[in-house]
């Protein structure tokens, strides 16, 4: 019972957050295109308007993503917004935190891939919404998937296809293929990168970590079992920030796992760049 409360004054504290930021007005404007309260509660957020931007982000957080830590994740789309305007104050660019599927709560069920495959269907058509109700040339859209966000990105786009001009991963634990060229973009719109300190690196079912990790999580097994795993294999596939899953890397600087977003990090201009296209 008192996890249960807890989990309901997180989530009403979140659900309050955003109202406060949505009511609160400014340059970028904030926009609910939708909202669930239920369960761990579901949000779509936008800064700035996608129907008239040039350049459209859509943020998928990963584990734990819910109502509760809403805001932060907001915080962390208005950073990449915030670069943007920098380095291309003419452009309108529009961020979108797409908190719309039922994220792992655990580590067990972030071990399997069964979470993303649900989310999949939502995010194709929330992309694909994006592009008809745009008013104007057509913005360049990205989406960016973090940690277990990456495979939810990843699955959606091998198989939904995704209405995406480029796709970014950061800390992510595989995105569930094994070459940038089988997710429906072009291999160079595939962008990743991972933190030299971030911890997924380490999550590799072969070591001793990855064995602990994955105890008790037979759904993985099937995913994890192709031959040919080599050095570069996470949970979900070939790491997209090595060179050889055919794809682009930026660099990131030290700061862990959620560091991609922290200031002076060059994850941060690096995610931005691909946004605007440069």
């Amino acid at each position: 019972t008192t996890i249960r409360l807890r989990g309901l004054a997180g989530r009403l504290a979140g659900l309050d957050a955003l109202a406060g930021r949505l009511a609160a007005g400014g340059s970028p404007r904030a926009y609910l295109l939708g909202l669930d309260p239920s369960g761990e509660g579901r949000a779509v957020v936008t800064l700035g308007d996608p129907d008239h931007a040039d350049r459209v982000l859509t943020y998928v957080p990963g584990m734990t993503a819910g109502l509760d830590d809403a805001p932060g994740e907001l915080g962390r789309a208005a950073r990449v917004l915030d670069r943007c305007a920098a380095l291309a104050p003419a452009e309108r660019s529009a961020a979108v935190l797409w908190v719309d599927y039922d994220a792992p709560d655990f580590l067990t069920e972030a071990a399997s891939a069964d979470q993303a495959r649900d989310a999949g269907p939502a995010l194709h058509r929330f992309q694909e919404g994006l592009r008809a109700s745009h008013e104007g040339p057509p913005a360049r859209q990205t989406v960016l998937g973090h940690s277990y966000g990456s495979l939810v990105v990843g699955v959606a786009a091998r198989e939904h296809g995704l209405a995406a001009d480029a796709l970014v991963f950061v800390g992510s634990p595989g995105v569930g293929v094994s070459r940038a060229a089988e997710l429906g973009v072009p291999p160079a719109e595939v962008w990743a990168s991972s933190a030299p300190d971030d911890v997924i690196r380490a999550a590799r079912p072969a070591d001793e970590l990855g064995r602990r990790a994955l105890s008790g999580a037979a759904p993985l097994a099937a995913v994890l079992g192709w031959p040919g795993r080599t050095g570069h294999e996470l949970w979900f596939g070939h790491d997209p920030s090595d060179p050889g899953f055919g794809g682009r890397v930026f660099g990131s600087g030290r700061g862990g796992h959620t560091g991609y977003w922290d200031p002076g990090n060059p994850a941060l201009d690096g995610m931005a760049r691909v946004v605007l296209g440069r």
